[in-house]
């Protein structure tokens, strides 16, 4: 019964890198099935983040494990258009770097559209590529990723089920999700060659992978709503084997996760008891103390009325969970008897770290929580996990070096270095193209453009120069939107931070769905450095474990929040809060007007942060806890 409602199988993992590998084993043993039998094994490959991880493990797995692509022929869905093979951005280029040039694949076998094709040529040249995969025996495998609007390939909501290889006009959305890639929207293709819904239909076996939170709205209606061309990829229900892999993040959506109860027997936990109680609540617009046994069996929980007897008790239960987790103490209060507040009131003042993935997602995110933290006399420290150099326009180093030597001209000093360095960065701007990578030194300076501004808003909520720590973890210091996976250097200058602070709290971002993966592998060094200094801990007598007494906080806000049935820790800010946190992120005037990387959403980060922490509060206030005008959100972490 649990996957009653999914009309395409689902295998689910805890995981990318788990899901990813299940897939690299699929491709193997196909290959060497079709290696058996004297074949060709013809497979249909994506690109974007989702199957970064595929190739990685496929890679290995040629290096490892003797795996050969010689028999192989793949053909690629999709090419923006116009874009150069060598471009950074294009997928000639990414499929060479993440997979053909790591293996055997004879480069006479791999295919992918012509992003330089002459227009009046294009339909041609779909033509052919349909006629190569058929001359090949079609495609006996198809690869594909997911885009947040359903979009499979880049066919797009609106594409036709008999829609074949053709050049396509993108979706705003699809290139304000990708404009990570290129630094600035207006850099992004409009157009691209995709293979049409019809070809990949085609494919004889499909494997669509989906990882991420952002992901999960669109596979529960790619699974389990009813097929349409406004969801491409819930077209895949009219082919006879195809499997969605997906990790936990992106299956959080389907209804045997968001509403177990609905699929089969549930067991009644408190948590789920809350999930269930406050969605009802929320579903049918009433306060949770106002519902009644008949909302709960006409909303399919007649089963948690019988386990739990009435309506009334029900709802205090859930009445109180959604109360208590309310604060306006995100240290905990001094001397407070209540056991059931998120936090504990010994010892105070207490000893905090603010992770801060980029130099301003500590005040985007919880800038609410982080004043009052200081307000309220406890020792608040930040990290700034990585320089967030590349999320800095051009435009601002000839402004910020113009304003030096300007600065060194009035004030009658030396201004020839400073001039030079002027003068090199303007020539190499000039000519630099979106496939170049900055000089060492303007990567230097915009880092610093970030670091001083990191630095103001840190003056503005009162810490001191020893209270701000910049880390500069060596995995984001590529110069490029691709980043190395974290490394040891990354870990151990996180553990060598928390053992010199020794905090009671630890802030970190869990919000995951930054398109270009940064918060994801600064959480996972936290994670690392906390679970080292756990097992070291062992050895220590019990009175000089610190790490047993610090708590793990994961706030969000800058890309997504905290769904309101998991919130553990509420912040209740005031109008004038709200304006103050405003305040700090302006500061980040480099970040301002302009948001680089901005994803599929136009907004700028404070207005995001702004509306996402009102509309917490309006939730706690339609449940019937009181109104406030804002609230920032926290979920504790076991680690």
């Amino acid at each position: 019964m649990i996957d009653s409602l999914e009309k395409i199988p689902v295998k689910i993992f805890p995981g990318s890198s788990d899901g990813s590998e299940y897939v690299a084993r699929q491709i193997a043993a196909l290959i060497k099935q079709k290696e058996s039998e004297g074949k060709k094994c013809v497979i249909g490959l994506a690109t974007g983040s989702s199957p970064k991880t595929l190739y990685a493990h496929l890679v290995r797995m040629h290096q490892e494990e003797g795996l050969s692509f010689k028999n192989v022929i793949t053909f690629n869905l999709d090419q923006y258009y116009p874009m150069e093979k060598d471009a950074l951005q294009s997928y000639h280029y990414f499929m060479r770097k993440n997979l053909f040039e790591h293996t055997d694949i004879n480069p006479e076998n791999y295919h992918l559209p012509d992003g330089l094709i002459p227009k009046d040529k294009v339909k041609e040249h779909c033509l052919s590529y349909e006629k190569q995969i058929e001359d090949a025996g079609g495609l006996d495998l198809q690869i594909l990723g997911i885009g947040v609007n359903g979009h499979i390939g880049f066919n797009e909501p609106g594409s036709g089920i008999y829609s074949k290889t053709r050049l396509v006009t993108l979706d705003n959305s699809t290139r304000m999700a990708n404009a990570y890639e290129f630094g600035n929207m207006s850099d992004v293709p409009r157009m691209a060659i995709t293979m049409g819904i019809s070809t990949i239909l085609r494919s004889k076996k499909i494997i669509l992978m989906a990882w991420g939170q952002t992901k999960a709205p669109v596979i529960q209606k790619a699974v389990e709503l009813d097929d349409t061309e406004d969801i491409p990829a819930s077209l895949l229900q009219n082919h006879d084997d195809c499997t969605f892999i997906v990790d936990e993040a992106a299956a959080s959506e389907l209804t045997r996760f968001k509403s177990p109860w609905l699929t089969g027997e549930c067991e009644w936990t408190p948590k789920m008891v809350r999930r269930a109680v406050t969605n009802l609540a929320l579903k049918i617009k009433k306060p949770v103390l106002s519902l009644t046994n008949e909302d709960y069996n006409d909303n399919g929980l007649n089963d948690l009325l019988t386990e739990k007897g009435n309506a009334y008790e029900t709802n205090l239960e859930v009445y109180y969970m959604l109360r208590d987790s309310i604060t306006g103490w995100p240290g905990g209060k001094p001397n407070a008897s209540d056991h059931k507040h998120p936090e504990r009131s010994a010892p105070f003042p207490k000893k905090a770290i603010i992770f801060s993935p980029h130099p301003d997602d500590d005040i985007i995110s919880m800038g609410g929580t982080f004043m009052r933290l200081h307000d309220q006399g406890h020792e608040v420290h930040v990290a700034y996990q990585t320089s967030g150099n590349i999320a800095v326009t051009d435009e601002f180093v000839t402004r910020f070096i113009d304003f030096a030597v300007g600065f060194e001209n009035m004030f009658d000093i030396d201004e020839t270095k400073s001039k030079k360095i002027l003068d090199d960065a303007i020539a190499f701007l000039k000519t630099k193209k979106s496939t170049e990578k900055d000089t060492d030194e303007i990567r230097a300076i915009k880092g610093l453009i970030r670091r001083c501004e990191a630095k103001a808003t840190c003056k503005y909520v009162g810490l001191k120069d020893d209270q701000i720590h910049f880390q500069n973890l060596p995995f984001y210091e590529t110069g490029t939107i691709e980043k190395n996976p974290m490394g040891e250097a990354d870990i151990q200058l996180t553990m060598d931070l928390l053992k010199t602070i020794q905090p009671h709290q630890v802030y970190c971002a869990g919000d995951f769905a930054d398109p270009h993966g940064t918060h994801k592998v600064c959480f996972d060094v936290v994670m690392e450095a906390l679970k080292r200094l756990k097992a070291e801990s062992l050895k220590l007598n019990v009175q000089e474990r610190w790490i047993d007494d610090c708590w793990l906080w994961l706030y969000k806000g800058a890309w997504q929040e905290w769904d309101i049935t998991e919130i553990e820790m509420a912040i209740p800010m005031s109008p004038d809060q709200v304006v103050k946190k405003r305040h700090g992120i302006f500061i980040h005037q480099s970040q301002k007007d302009s948001v680089p990387f901005q994803g599929s959403d136009s907004r700028e980060f404070w207005q995001r942060a702004e509306e996402r922490n009102a509309n917490t509060a309006s939730l706690y206030a339609q449940l019937g806890l009181t109104q406030y005008a804002a609230m920032e959100a926290f979920v504790r972490w076991k680690y």
